[in-house]
């Protein structure tokens, strides 16, 4: 059974109300409003630095070949690439059996295209993380509801925020953990990760006053919810908040999920980026992953997975180079 977190309840403004369902939760209404709308000039100007940290922090395309290069140089990159996709379909093969059976027959390019746009998929995700996560840093600081905003020394945390109480005008801790989706984490993870956050809260030597320590699900429509545990129904922690985007974007940057969403984009577009469904996989690429497969005997002499039970023994890791 997941253990339980028992620290003390933090005496934040609540909601104290038995017949509703969010009875005990943050109560927003009780502490500073937001002061400024942002402009639509604003959001854009945000969002567009937004993106641009974002591919600083994860490459939204698995190869990044500036234009200065020479072709030996380009080349030496594609065959780089083809080894670290050949390591990637070994690492994330899902179930070594299944996987086996779906690559038996099959030419390795049509592998590893499969597996080139998986892990670009996956590089979009982190991204996009990133991405929602500068846009609802840098939209709070503009709104002027919060006393500070930072993500500096944050580690469990993405950025922590302050929010004046209104009746006591005392400082309230809101540590934020920014999540593409509430499936980002499976259900074992989550006990793991409010510990985490909370502890972090808990031992904070620069805090003054009470904690709350949010989850922010940036794509999933819905507002809040507290995590429990299966069996018990008991929460994990009861200074933990899960908040889905129809509150979380409200909250921080004083617009609507789907305005959000729509400016994103809206500069996506004007900013004239090149979908990964787009991307054109160099032959070179191929031909080096196919050269990895040959390297561990996996393929016939027509280039197609011949051995799934060798396929097997290597995602085992009875098989090495």
């Amino acid at each position: 059974m997941a253990k339980l977190i028992r620290n003390s309840i933090q005496n934040y403004p609540r909601i104290e109300d038995e017949s509703s369902i969010y009875n005990g939760f943050f109560d927003d209404s009780k502490v500073q409003p937001h002061v400024m709308e942002l402009s639509d000039e604003q959001l854009n100007s945000i969002i567009i630095k937004s993106v641009k940290s974002a591919n600083l922090k994860s490459s939204r395309a698995i190869l990044n070949i500036k234009d200065n290069l020479s072709e030996i140089e380009i080349n030496r990159i594609y065959q780089k690439q083809g080894t670290a996709l050949f390591k990637y379909f070994l690492r994330y093969c899902g179930d070594p059996a299944s996987t086996a059976f779906d690559c038996m027959n099959q030419h390795y390019a049509k592998i590893a295209k499969e597996q080139f746009r998986n892990r670009t998929i996956q590089k979009e995700r982190m991204n996009a993380g990133w991405r929602y996560q500068f846009i609802a840093k840098d939209s709070a600081i503009l709104t002027k509801r919060f006393n500070s905003i930072s993500d500096i020394g944050a580690s469990e945390a993405d950025f922590n925020a302050t929010v004046l109480e209104l009746k006591t005008n005392r400082p309230i801790n809101i540590y934020v953990s920014v999540k593409n989706r509430t499936n980002t984490m499976g259900g074992q993870d989550w006990p793991k990760a409010i510990r985490a956050i909370e502890s972090m809260a808990l031992n904070d030597k620069n805090r003054t006053g009470p904690y709350l320590c949010v989850f922010g699900i940036v794509m999933d429509k819905g507002l809040r919810n507290i995590r429990n545990e299966g069996k018990t129904g008991m929460p994990y922690s009861i200074n933990t908040e899960v908040w889905l985007s129809d509150f979380f974007w409200p909250f921080f940057s004083n617009c609507t999920y789907e305005k959000l969403i729509k400016s994103v984009l809206k500069v996506l577009i004007e900013e004239g980026g090149k979908s990964s469904i787009d991307i054109e996989i160099p032959k070179e690429l191929l031909i080096s992953f196919g050269n990895e497969c040959k390297s561990y005997g996996l393929l016939d002499e027509n280039g197609n997975f011949n051995d799934p039970n060798k396929l097997v023994d290597l995602f085992c890791g009875k098989i090495k180079k």
